[in-house]
Order: structure tokens, then C-alpha cells, then sequence
């Protein structure tokens, strides 16, 4: 149970030991773990309580007292009070470093494997890369104004952010306008959240709405998108009532110019947020696997065909399996416009047991591309060799998973685990982006 603040031990002075994989520093008083927050392995500080439990206590930095050599100046202001990120007191090279070392910790410690080589780890601008977000909105009577942005760190408050220094600047720098508009409507109370979404070219926010705006409000909102280069929609329920504003309608798309494909996408498909590093995945993807006109590939989880449209371009045939039937449609038409006739798309759940009557488990396969959710690709690994697949790229978004299914993938299905690395899909945050190649 957690003491009230009046119980909050003084402020102390300790040697900070290890950083965590959340981005926070750790020490150890009187054998009682402490997470810090703000403070990076080998520093001396002095912290201030926040929280204490039972089993560990929570504090921050008061006071740097003696530096780590990767520390910087945060380039936002906000930094510290947004739970956004968690690492812009790190040096950007720093940062991925340590996101390496994590990736090494969790795969011996979790999968008790470890690759035969490390890749180095791919890192693209680490400043107004954000092109996918989800933005909470709410009125605050006490501050007599609206916030659009992030919540704070560790609640459920939202942030008072003025801009944002890793959302696109198209966005990041117009927080401000945003709020501003929302606060005229007559519905800026039933206006919880805004979602962008962003290729290469215009960029779409999606107003999530729980009343019908009146015709006063679209035309306050699409003065905003005139003034400030939005294309605005509403989603007045789920997914499948997001519409355009009058004359907004937009196509958005992303090019991966080393592969001559352009994907087109809808507001709400999921799309990786951070463009530039995409790019240099698929490339890294690709080379590692190296497929060539004899292979024929699969693609498990494959979403709009971000991995199984360049593969098209270097394969004999390629095979992608989506959950969502609403990407692999979209998918299918992104083959068609980009004049892909060796490519193949089917709907399963790959989270669920697979069905030995689908087509794509009666065929074979030499390589392999799986790119899972967090919750990993437990459910089809069994199938891999069964299908003949002698090399996987595996590209993960949640180490821990990686690892449990590394050991399974080495220590019982006989393949080894030829190469890894960690990729900043999300800098100045804690996320880990990885990538991993197993051949038998």
C-alpha cells in the first residue's frame, strides 16, 4: 500500500546503478529498489519521493550532481511533465545504444539465446519523425482553456504542451491552433481525441466526435484545415464512420523509393510512424533475407503489403497473411497499382490455431518475413518448418516477446539465430523496435 505525500521520506543523494528498459534510472537504498525518473546510469543525484510501495519506491531527479557523459540538454520544454518520451536527456546516439544492450539483455536472459553476429542499429532523424499519432483532448475549467497533446508522466492528466518536438512539425508546432479551434466549438466537450496520419504528402487529422457537430463547427474546422494545411475527417463511432469533412477527401500514400512501390493507406490503418526508419527496415529486411527469382516467400502478418510488395519485386512469388480483411483488400489493391502480379494475399488470424484446409499452410516456402503485434508470433512458429522455410526475418516491436519466441524458434524448432539488432523506430522513448534472422 502506498503512503500519503505527508509520509514521503527527505530528498537523498545516491549513485545512480542501471537505467530500466522504461527509460528510468535505478538504485537500490537500504536493499529497497528505486526507480528514478531523470536520472542515467553512473550519475550522482539527488531525488525526491514520489511513491512508496510495498515491494519498490518511485522518485525523480531534484538535482544532478554529478553528470553522465550521454547527458543532454531536452530539446522540449515539456519534457519531464509529457509522458511522451521518457529519453530526451540522452544523447541520441546514447539512446540507441542502450536499446541495443536491452535487446542483448532480454534475449539471453528471456530466450537464453544470443545471435551469432550483431547488426548495427538503424537510427534515421530523431527530431519531427512522427507521422502517426493518437492526441488526447480535453477541456480544463481550471486553466479556462482546452489541451491537445499527450498525457502527463504517470497520469492520466493530459499535458499542458504548447508544441511537440517528435510529432511531424506539420502538427507538432500547431498544438496551439488546434486547441484553439476546438475550444469555439459547441461540442469541445464531446471532442476526446484527434488521430493523425501522415505519408508522404498531405496529412490527415480524424476528430473523434461524440455529438454531431453543428454546421457552425465544420465550418469552423475547415477554416483550420485551410489555414493550417489539414485535410480534416470526423468518427462520429468505429473505424467505419470516419468520413471527410466537404472537399477534404485526400489519398494518402508513402513511397519506398529503393524498391519502386508506393503503398496507399486509409487514416485508420496501421502504418509505422516513423517513415524514414521504415524505409532503412524494409532495406535491412530485405537484404538480410535475400530473396532472389527462385524463392518463393511468406509474409505473415503482412498489414497493407509494407514488406510483401518490395519482396515481389526480387521473388519468384510471395505469399502475404493479414488478420484484418480490411488491409488485406487494401493490400491487394496496392499490388494491383503497382503492377504486381506475383503476389498473393489471404485473411487468417495468425494469433489463433491455424487451419491445416487454409491454402497458404498446403504450400511451400523457402523464406519467410514474419512482422507480429507485441503479443508476438507464438501461434505460427510451429508452422515455419513444417512449410520449408529455411531462413526468417522476424521483426519485432516488443523485445520480451522476440526473445520467448528466439528460444523456441533455436531451442526446439532447429533453427539458429544467425543476426539481431535494435532499430530506433521511436526516439526519445523507451520502445524498442527490433529486427532478428534465423535460417536451419
Amino acid at each position: 500500500m502506498s503512503r500519503t505525500p505527508k509520509t514521503l521520506p527527505p530528498p537523498i543523494e545516491v549513485e545512480i546503478q542501471a537505467l530500466t528498459h522504461e527509460g528510468r534510472g535505478l538504485t537500490r537504498i537500504q536493499g529497497k529498489t528505486v526507480f528514478v525518473d531523470g536520472a542515467l546510469p553512473g550519475e550522482r543525484v539527488r531525488l525526491r519521493y514520489t511513491r512508496i510501495q510495498r515491494r519498490f519506491d518511485e522518485a525523480e531527479v531534484e538535482e544532478v550532481l554529478r553528470a553522465a557523459p550521454d547527458r543532454v540538454a531536452p530539446r522540449c520544454i515539456h519534457f519531464g511533465v509529457c509522458g511522451g518520451c521518457a529519453l530526451q536527456h540522452v544523447h541520441p546516439e546514447a539512446q540507441i545504444r542502450l536499446k541495443q544492450e536491452g535487446l542483448k539483455d532480454v534475449l539471453e536472459r528471456i530466450g537464453q539465446v544470443t545471435p551469432e553476429r550483431w547488426l548495427e542499429p538503424l537510427t534515421a532523424e530523431p527530431w519531427g519523425y512522427r507521422r502517426k499519432a493518437r492526441l488526447g483532448v480535453r477541456h480544463v475549467v481550471k486553466k479556462g482553456r482546452t489541451l491537445v497533446g499527450f498525457r502527463e508522466r504517470r497520469n492520466r492528466f493530459l499535458a499542458d504542451l504548447r508544441r511537440c518536438e517528435v510529432l511531424h512539425p506539420q502538427v507538432g508546432t500547431r498544438l496551439e491552433a488546434l486547441a484553439a479551434t476546438i475550444e469555439t466549438l459547441s461540442i469541445r466537450d464531446q471532442v476526446p481525441q484527434i488521430e493523425m496520419a501522415m505519408g508522404d504528402g498531405p496529412c490527415v487529422l480524424v476528430f473523434r466526435v461524440m455529438q454531431t457537430p453543428k454546421p457552425e463547427d465544420e465550418v469552423r474546422l475547415l477554416e483550420l484545415g485551410r489555414r493550417e494545411g489539414f485535410h480534416l475527417y470526423l468518427q462520429d463511432g468505429g473505424v467505419d464512420s470516419i468520413r471527410p469533412l466537404p472537399g477534404q477527401e485526400v489519398r494518402l500514400s508513402y513511397s519506398l523509393p529503393n524498391h519502386g512501390v508506393e503503398i496507399g493507406f486509409l487514416p485508420s490503418d496501421f502504418t509505422q510512424v516513423n517513415l524514414e526508419l521504415n524505409r532503412r527496415l524494409v532495406d535491412q529486411a530485405l537484404d538480410l533475407l535475400d530473396p532472389g527469382p527462385r524463392d518463393r516467400v511468406l509474409d505473415l502478418f503482412c498489414g497493407l503489403g509494407n514488406f510483401t510488395l518490395p519482396l515481389a519485386r526480387r521473388s519468384a512469388e510471395v505469399v502475404g497473411v493479414e488478420g484484418d480483411a480490411g488491409l488485406v483488400e487494401r493490400a491487394r489493391a496496392n499490388a494491383e497499382r503497382n503492377g504486381l502480379s506475383k503476389v498473393r494475399f489471404y485473411v487468417a488470424d495468425l494469433q489463433s490455431e491455424l487451419s491445416a484446409e487454409a491454402p497458404w499452410t498446403r504450400q511451400r516456402f523457402t523464406k519467410a518475413l514474419i512482422d507480429p503485434p507485441r503479443s508476438g508470433a507464438w501461434e505460427v512458429l510451429d508452422w515455419l518448418p513444417r512449410l520449408g522455410v529455411e531462413r526468417l526475418v522476424y521483426v519485432s516491436c516488443y523485445p520480451a516477446t522476440l526473445a520467448r519466441d528466439a528460444d523456441r524458434l533455436v531451442n526446439t524448432l532447429g533453427y539458429r539465430l544467425r543476426a539481431a539488432g535494435a532499430m530506433d523506430m521511436f526516439p526519445h522513448t523507451s520502445h524498442v523496435e527490433s529486427m532478428a534472422l534465423f535460417e536451419r
